[in-house]
């Protein structure tokens, strides 16, 4: 299996890329990982390392999307970008999966133009593995893809989502909610209104609405919603998180008492941590289009990449795609 790695998308690309990438080898296991992107930039940044290991190889794009191009325009004037070049890879056949922390408005945009959309998918949507209080993830659909959606959409994200959850993540029956400001079936606008009873008849376990507290409650496999309001939950989430550990770490700090309970804290501390940093959870799968297409926070670091690698490689191997065409199709007969 080969992974595209867009290397000129994070905010502190190459770098992080080539680190990520190297790091991910180790775990390949017969796999390849192509760095695509300014070439001297990926060489310069490989030597700092040491050079690349085996299993990572080097493909040039000798132009790169910023985080201020409009997707349209990054398509028509920046054909030959990093992201440009990953995607065609993947529509060729030289790539199994595409792994990028650039603009995610050209990644998607890219990847509908060159790779299409799955059988019976209107509209993709960004899949986002949000922390529990219990074990298991929830999986936030869409956090930012499709900000325009109907009620069909949202059916579809619940498909694909469920399809991922239980593929891949290895839940037997994901039970699927639907965002909205209150568990009530009276409450919400006409667009969720008209999506709920179009979950409730899509043979899904669909468990009715969740309120936003619901989703780190862990009662919801898949939260349902659409871009706009993903998003923002996704970004409020990343806010909250980084503030409480900040605020965490200030008070700590504060007396030597604090910080002597705080070293016999330690391990309860960094596992807290892992469980609401978004770098252990690597990228965030874009469904509903004709391949294997993970997208990355531009903050991510080395290990954040190397995860999402490994993220873009288990949703290839367990053929996602071709489980949500076929729940897809059994709906539409059914």
């Amino acid at each position: 299996m080969r992974i595209a790695l867009d290397a000129m998308g994070a905010d502190a690309a190459p770098d992080v890329e080539v680190q990520g990438a190297i790091q991910a080898a180790p775990g390949l296991k017969g796999h390849e990982v192509v760095l695509v992107g300014d070439e001297a930039r990926i060489a310069h940044a490989a030597a700092k390392c040491g050079g690349l290991p085996s299993g990572v190889t080097v493909r040039h794009a000798p132009q790169a999307v910023t985080m201020d191009d409009a997707p349209v325009d990054a398509m028509r004037r920046k054909p030959d970008s990093s992201i440009g070049r990953c995607v065609e890879m993947m529509a060729s056949g030289e790539a199994d999966a595409v792994v990028s922390a650039g603009n995610t408005g050209a990644v998607v945009a890219f990847a509908m133009m060159k790779l299409g959309l799955l059988e019976g998918v209107r509209r993709p949507g960004i899949a986002v593995a949000m922390p529990t209080r219990k074990a298991a993830r929830t999986l936030v659909i869409d956090c930012g893809a499709n900000v325009n959606c109907t009620p069909e959409h949202l059916m579809h994200y619940g498909v694909m989502a469920s399809a991922y959850s239980r593929y891949v993540y290895g839940a037997r029956h994901p039970r699927v909610g639907l965002l909205n400001i209150g568990e009530e079936s009276i409450k919400g606008n006409r667009l969720v209104k008209h999506a709920q009873k179009l979950l409730e008849a899509s043979g899904l376990n669909f468990i009715g609405n969740v309120e936003g507290r619901d989703v780190f409650s862990g009662e919801a496999d898949v939260v349902v919603c659409e871009g706009f309001v993903g998003n923002v939950l996704l970004k409020v989430s990343e806010g909250m998180a980084e503030t409480i550990l900040s605020m965490m770490k200030d008070a700590i700090q504060r007396t030597l008492r604090r910080r002597i309970g705080a070293m016999l804290c330690k391990y309860a501390m960094l596992e807290l941590k892992a469980k609401v940093d978004y770098a252990e959870f690597g990228g965030a799968p874009l469904l509903g289009v004709n391949g294997t297409v993970t997208i990355c926070h531009g903050g991510s670091d080395a290990r954040a990449i190397a995860v999402a690698v490994r993220v873009a490689t288990e949703a290839a191997a367990h053929k996602v795609n071709q489980h949500i065409v076929a729940d897809l199709r059994a709906r539409r007969a059914s």
